[in-house]
């Protein structure tokens, strides 16, 4: 039983530790700018689907009109020759194409309008695209100056200002002992100079004294 809960401990960890990661900011935006470029490809190919049937539209109206000019012209060829039957066959052909040139103008007018809205929502996709990739840059900047203020923040708590501040005394302290040091050898040192001093201007004294002597008798 004990393992079960230590197997499901781990798994549900990594769990969480996977959502995090999916619902970490920066994530959750690349995901947004990733689904919004998909949006904007398939509207690119919804746009050369549409574009294809304009084109394709503009000549079937071309070639039905162009087929109806020239039934109508074999119409009146036919009735001039008194050949009706054949004027009237023409005149039936004449009269499909046009109205195969009315559905397809009405057709072609209805691709129109859903390409000029294509177009409407490919501006719209690609605005707000540039909105996302401009708010992404706002909001990683703003992220890494959070992450350094908090990372800032846990090393100023972490530092220990009361051991600073003894080991700065601890400091103060040897340099005051290695300052008295000082002062007493330097003490020393003068007084020794001193008391050689005055034991040379003894003998000195002696010396003199011996010549003031000397001078006293010559006299």
């Amino acid at each position: 039983m004990g393992i079960l809960k230590r197997i499901r401990k781990i798994v549900m960890a990594d769990i969480h530790g996977t959502l995090d990661k999916l619902e970490s900011p920066i994530n959750m935006l690349q995901q947004y700018i990733r689904e919004t470029e998909e949006q904007i490809v398939k509207a690119q190919q919804a746009l050369s689907q549409q574009l294809y049937l304009e084109k394709k539209y503009e000549t079937l109206i071309a070639e039905t009109e162009a087929l109806a000019a020239k039934r109508a012209r074999q119409a009146e060829l036919a009735v001039s020759r008194n050949e009706d039957n054949i004027a009237q066959l023409a005149l039936q052909e004449k009269i499909k194409n046009e109205n195969k040139t009315t559905l397809y103008r009405e057709q072609y007018e209805a691709t129109k309008k859903q390409t000029a809205a294509l177009y409407e929502q490919i501006n719209k996709l690609q605005e707000k695209y540039q909105e996302l990739q401009h708010k992404k840059l706002i909001l990683v900047s703003r992220l890494n100056t959070a992450q350094a203020i908090k990372t800032s923040n846990t090393v100023l708590s972490s530092f220990d200002t009361e051991n600073a501040v003894k080991g700065f005394a601890r400091i103060e302290a040897q340099v005051q002992k290695l300052e008295a040091e000082a002062a007493a050898s330097n003490y020393f040192h003068q007084l020794q100079h001193t008391t050689k001093t005055q034991v040379l201007d003894q003998q000195l004294q002696e010396e003199v004294q011996q010549a003031l002597e000397h001078l006293k008798a010559s006299k």
